[in-house]
């Protein structure tokens, strides 16, 4: 299942966030991938605070990974930009990370490729206009799920 959708400006990013944390209830893998500036924190912070984070969302650019402890369990947000081989998420050993309490965001997926499993959703952002375009494709039967009713939430944009 795949969809795509117009975002006119911030708002409506930080609005496919909060969706997008209804629909996950803050487990599984979601990767985000975009140029600079498509809106992948901005996606990613409207995800975070939805799940209770009150405080800064950064973007991991420079740590590679932004843990958040939440009530409900915690999200890793990572950034792989700077990442300089795949390999070394090995020694990190993010896969470790990706269990049943977690929600793991991933922005620049394609550079942690062979280490990272496939997501639960692929999302996609790029600029278009004024604004930017969204679009996200489901690789597992929970990724299916989401990706259904995140269509029908984002239907009033």
């Amino acid at each position: 299942m795949s969809s795509t959708l117009f975002l006119p400006d911030e708002e409506a990013t930080l609005t496919l966030g909060r969706h997008l944390a209804t629909v996950t209830g803050g487990r599984g893998l979601v990767t985000l991938q975009g140029d600079l500036g498509s809106g992948k924190t901005t996606l990613s912070r409207g995800l975070i605070r939805a799940l209770g984070h009150t405080g800064a969302v950064k973007s991991p650019t420079f740590t590679l990974v932004e843990p958040y402890e939440l009530a409900n369990g915690h999200v890793l947000h990572y950034d792989l930009y700077r990442l300089a081989d795949p390999e070394e998420l090995h020694f990190l050993g993010v896969r470790d990370f990706l269990d049943d309490d977690t929600l793991t965001l991933v922005e620049w997926p394609e550079r942690g490729r062979p280490w990272l499993p496939a997501p639960d959703l692929a999302l996609q952002l790029w600029v278009s206009g004024k604004g930017r375009q969204a679009s996200w494709q489901a690789h597992t039967p929970r990724g299916e799920q989401w990706g259904r009713a995140l269509t029908q939430l984002t239907q009033s944009f």
